[in-house]
């Protein structure tokens, strides 16, 4: 049975989607962009601190599901510019055991929502 999963812990989803859904030991994430939670205004000093709130972001719906980042199984990150690309790995790879990171691509894409610079969403599984 599905299970939408929702933190205050994250931003709100500002259009008809859930945070996160659960579907038996599987989670699917909608994309995290760099809202801080508690305001709603968007972090985006520079691409470092934009990811790492990305990254808060992202934490916080895996814990409110139950999970941590090594549950996490498949990311996919879409950027606005892939000259970013080294300095978002700079971040996303602190948040993961090189030896058992997830699988991943990185897309660059045209435009993103409220023209942030990076997206990321994740799958994660409970083993059971």
């Amino acid at each position: 049975m599905k299970k939408i999963i929702y933190t205050d812990k994250a931003p709100a989803p500002i259009g008809p989607y859930n945070q996160a859904v659960l579907m038996g030991n599987t989670l699917y994430t909608s994309g995290q962009i760099a809202l801080h939670p508690d305001t709603m205004e968007l972090v985006m000093e520079t691409i470092e601190i934009e990811t790492k709130q990305v990254m808060k972001n992202m934490q916080a719906v895996l814990e409110a599901a139950g999970m941590t980042f090594e549950n996490v199984v498949k990311s996919t990150i879409f950027i606005s510019n892939m000259n970013d690309f080294s300095k978002i790995n700079g971040v996303y790879e602190t948040y993961f055991d090189e030896k058992t990171a997830p699988a991943r691509e990185t897309v660059q894409v045209a435009c993103l929502p409220k023209n942030v610079n990076i997206e990321i969403s994740m799958i994660a599984v409970i083993e059971e």
